[in-house]
């Protein structure tokens, strides 16, 4: 009896097991990698203030000594998680031509939100929290990609330098696709080819509008109804 229960005292529970992970070798980029990998899925799903270098040491089964050696400090490490994010999310959106207008926005779409299906925890972590948590680089990486999001529209629809309601009509549209994907990202209850049809549909209701108030949105908004006419998004 005696041996069974040392036997049984000396076996690890799954807690247990959870808390030690064993440490692999790993390449620099790989270990790099995976230390991005585990504070985008902190900072998705918590304010940076509230994740810890010992929190992203622990997700990522290193040690909080190496991840102050790969980034210096929490603040190096949230900026390298955001512009990993930011980069591989512009790279997905990259014009490529090759169809109208709409089917262009419409091709775009599928793409930003593959990003957004596959790359969860850094579609949130790049977007998650208000102006107060934008400042300097942060801010500087969130906007950036905003921009970016403004001027491949721009690309799609065939637009070269806007006037201002075109501009604030674009940087409204794009805000609504990034609350979209977040929620979308909650909730999950409407499909995403709806989503994507339903954004589509607010982009023009949004041209429709600022049609109204300026010339060269009115000449757009009519090559995109011609565009659609022709045959199905």
């Amino acid at each position: 009896m005696g041996a069974t229960s040392q036997a049984g005292n000396d076996q690890e529970t799954p807690d247990q097991a959870t808390v030690r992970p064993v440490r692999r070798r790993l390449s620099v980029d790989r270990r790099r990698e995976e230390l991005i990998a585990a504070a985008l899925e902190l900072f998705s799903r918590h304010d940076a203030e509230d994740v810890s270098i010992d929190d992203v040491a622990a997700a990522a089964g290193a040690s909080r000594a190496l991840v102050y050696h790969y980034f210096g400090g929490k603040q190096e490490l949230y900026v390298a998680a955001l512009r990993s994010a930011a980069t591989e999310l512009e790279a997905r959106l990259r014009f490529q031509g090759g169809g109208g207008p709409i089917d262009e926005l419409s091709r775009g779409l599928a793409r930003y939100f593959d990003f957004v299906e596959e790359h969860a925890a850094g579609f949130a972590a790049l977007l998650r929290g208000g102006p107060a948590n934008r400042a300097g680089e942060v801010g500087e990486i969130v906007d950036g990609v905003r921009q970016r999001l403004v001027r491949l529209i721009m690309n799609q629809l065939r637009v070269g330098a806007p006037g201002p309601v075109l501009r604030i009509t674009l940087t409204a549209w794009v805000a609504s696709v990034e609350t979209a994907g977040l929620d979308w990202l909650e909730r999950r209850d409407i499909g995403r080819a709806e989503l994507e049809r339903l954004l589509v549909d607010h982009m023009v209701a949004l041209l429709r509008v600022a049609a109204d108030h300026d010339h060269e949105v009115e000449c757009l908004l009519g090559t995109l109804l011609r565009d659609l006419a022709s045959g199905p998004v």
